[in-house]
C-alpha cells in the first residue's frame, strides 16, 4: 500500500486544483491520514466504473462500522470523507480499488 500525503486545501481563497495534486491508484491500495477536514479525492478516466472503498475497522458503542464503498462512474469524481471511523492500527486509513486502471487519487485537508 502507498501512503497518500495531505495536501492542504486554502479555506481562505477557497481555490484548490485537485485534480492536479492527484497521482496514480496504487494497485495493492492506499493508505491516507484520517480526521476532520480531511476526505479523498478520486478521478475516474478509465471507461468503466470503479468501486472505491476505504476500511471502518472499528466500533461504535459495540457496533461494526460499515466500510464506505462508492462506485465511481466512467469519466467521473468523488470525494469520500476521512472521518476517525476509518482509523486503522497505523492511525491512517485503508484504501482499495476495485481497479486502478485511469484512476488518480488524492488526500487533502481543509486548512483554518
Amino acid at each position: 500500500m502507498a501512503d497518500l500525503n495531505l495536501v492542504s486545501v486554502p479555506v481562505a481563497t477557497g481555490i484548490a486544483d485537485v485534480a492536479a495534486q492527484a497521482v496514480a491508484a496504487a494497485s495493492g491500495g492506499d493508505t491516507a491520514q484520517v480526521g476532520p477536514g480531511r476526505f479523498l479525492y478520486i478521478n475516474n478516466a478509465d471507461a468503466s466504473s470503479k468501486t472505491v472503498t476505504v476500511v471502518a475497522p472499528g466500533t461504535v458503542k459495540g457496533l461494526a462500522v460499515a466500510d464506505a464503498s462508492v462506485v465511481v462512474a466512467a469519466g467521473d469524481h468523488a470525494i469520500i470523507p476521512l472521518n476517525n471511523v476509518y482509523r486503522g492500527v497505523t492511525g491512517r486509513a485503508s484504501i482499495t480499488y476495485s481497479a486502478v486502471t485511469s484512476v488518480t487519487v488524492a488526500a487533502f485537508e481543509l486548512d483554518s
